[in-house]
């Protein structure tokens, strides 16, 4: 099979196939240059994906990414990103090894094509010019044949003519010869120049024709078997980052398969755990009995040596739940015994909040008073950590400071030994800061620990006998308090106990009349009220205020007339009247 013999008289269509051929490999280029693009497109979204996922530096969201679950999920943005990277990979191996690749071939392919139609076209231009010869020495043969004849027919013409001279005949049978030796001549030249055309016209159809075509048959099945390999390198390069793609995709699993629900729900416990125990039992009050106006059993007077204590209603156990607090008013709702309210006001000391227990939402105290008691603990654990960290920095950089020194002393051409004493002298000077500093933070941190309660003495915290066998002592106002929802605050005690006359403390809890409203507030969160004397908003509720914060965090609030009680004041926003009865204003 061969273009040369099947395809003899086929010149231009095997021109215009060849130049199709060169098309289709033109839009083949086209077509990976636009996959490559898409490549690059799709790994370029992929990274901006994972770029916008990942938590910000040095943010609140990146200290919630300690859990499994949110590990995994930084795992699978770290593998996807990897992912992406493949597709770059893909990318540039499709423009390097094919489109690269099939532009230099295209321009290779494009000259030795010109180069074969050219030859060719030259072999057409021989081949016509030795026809156009053929014809022309064919005509003039014809021509000089036809002037001999009728030279001939003229010479007998005049010979039979009797009237004619003996010199015409002569003259006409001298042309005649003439006319027929330039017939012989044409015919000799004729046939000598159909005998080369036909030698040439042979070597055209059987030899020169059929190598050019034979070339060109080549050429193009170079050009098939090309774009073939170029379509297998296509395949290749999907294939050669397919096992690294896997390797992503098994991260992506083995991430997954790492998350441990138990180890986050250890983690929440560690976050939020306040260090608090819950409250106790509440006694059975027995309305039977007549009032007494006695010191409660379980008061802080019970530090002069009374009986063993008891666990009362307005003790200072854990379990107390602030007597002062009015419970939401209702028809039928009942009020408390006045005589645990006076036994609880005559014995209890007047609770002074303490100025480093700021108010939430105010600066931070530097030793972290304002949080419960473990969390306390972690941030000022992390604090001394911290701390640690900056003094083995520092103490790194002095004894590179002195070896620095040293090697001066040793070699003066170097430095100046001198000039590094200022340089050693403030480093030095930062360690001793930074280590005070440390005490300082230390010394709060084994306060924290002492007042922390172990697990083997938890059930003596809750019988009661914890309290009465360690009388509350004033250690730089950083006593525990409990408020309504289990929130911790500090209270700071006097050296004297305050005393007030029965009639006046039953006037202030016997007052029928509501309290009057002192400003307005909005809810900004919603808060169930679940303990005693605290009441449930929903956010984005206004209320009435009825009573501000005394410094505790707690705002007293009412909804109408039935309902009213205490609400942390960080969840609500208080407008006050400047002008209303019992109005403060806080500088």
């Amino acid at each position: 099979m061969s273009w040369g013999t099947e395809l003899w008289d086929q010149f231009d269509n095997l021109e215009k196939h060849t130049q199709w051929g060169i098309d289709i490999l033109e839009k083949y280029i086209k077509f990976v240059k636009e996959r490559t693009e898409i490549e690059l497109s799709y790994a370029k979204q992929l990274r901006n994906l994972s770029k916008k996922y990942q938590p910000k530096k040095n943010s609140k969201e990146e200290e919630e990414y300690k859990y499994t679950s949110c590990k995994a999920f930084i795992s699978t943005l770290n593998e996807m990103n990897d992912y992406a990277g493949q597709h770059e990979v893909i990318s540039e191996n499709m423009t390097s090894h094919i489109v690269g690749d099939l532009a230099r071939y295209i321009q290779e392919l494009k000259q030795e094509r010109k180069s074969n139609f050219h030859d060719g076209r030259k072999a057409q231009q021989h081949i016509e010019t030795c026809w156009k010869q053929l014809e022309s020495s064919k005509r003039r043969f014809e021509r000089d044949c036809k002037e001999a004849d009728r030279a001939q027919q003229y010479f007998e013409k005049m010979d039979a003519d009797i009237n004619v001279t003996k010199a015409d005949v002569e003259k006409a049978r001298q042309q005649a010869q003439i006319r027929h030796q330039m017939a012989e001549d044409s015919k000799a030249d004729y046939s000598s120049i159909l005998q080369k055309f036909n030698h040439e016209q042979h070597e055209y159809y059987h030899t020169h024709i059929p190598n050019i075509f034979q070339k060109i048959q080549e050429m193009e099945e170079r050009r098939i078997v090309k774009i073939g390999e170029s379509m297998k390198t296509y395949a290749e390069v999907d294939r050669q980052v397919i096992p690294i793609i896997g390797k992503c995709l098994d991260g992506i699993v083995k991430a997954a398969e790492s998350i441990d629900q138990k180890n986050d729900s250890q983690l929440v416990i560690e976050a939020y755990k306040s260090g608090f125990e819950p409250p106790g039992d509440i006694e059975f009050e027995d309305y039977t009995q007549p009032m007494k106006r006695t010191v409660s059993d379980n008061s802080l007077s019970n530090s002069r040596g009374e009986g063993k204590p008891e666990l009362k209603f307005g003790g200072k156990s854990k379990g107390k739940l602030w007597p002062f607090i009015k419970k939401n008013k209702s028809p039928k709702q009942q009020k408390e015994p006045l005589s645990h309210r006076f036994n609880e006001f005559m014995t209890t000391k007047p609770k002074i909040h303490c100025f480093r227990s700021l108010k939430r939402g105010g600066a931070t105290p530097e030793d972290f008073s304002n949080l419960p008691p473990e969390q306390r603990r972690k941030k000022l654990q992390q604090k001394v950590d911290e701390l640690n960290k900056e003094i083995q920095k520092e103490m790194d950089q002095r004894d590179a400071i002195t070896k620095m020194k040293d090697v001066y002393l040793k070699n003066p051409q170097m430095g100046d030994p001198a000039s590094l004493d200022h340089k050693l002298a403030e480093v030095s000077q930062t360690i001793e800061k930074l280590r005070l500093e440390t005490q300082k933070f230390e010394a709060w941190l084994a306060e924290v620990e002492g007042r922390l309660p172990a697990r083997s003495e938890q059930a003596r915290r809750q019988s009661g006998l914890y309290d009465s066998q360690h009388p509350p002592t004033v250690n730089n106002c950083a006593q525990d308090r409990e408020s309504p929802d289990g929130s911790y605050t500090e209270e700071q005690s006097q050296e004297s106990e305050v005393k007030v006359l029965a009639t006046d403390f039953d006037d202030e809890f016997d007052d029928e009349e509501p309290l009057p409203a002192i400003g307005t507030c909005k809810a900004l969160y919603t808060f169930e009220g679940q303990n005693e004397g605290t009441i449930s908003v929903v956010e984005g509720e206004t209320l009435y205020v009825i009573e501000e914060d005394k410094g505790d965090g707690w705002t007293r609030i009412r909804r109408n007339e039935d309902e009213e009680g205490y609400v942390p004041t960080s969840y609500v926003e208080v407008y006050l009247d400047k002008n209303a009865k019992g109005a403060k204003t806080y500088i």
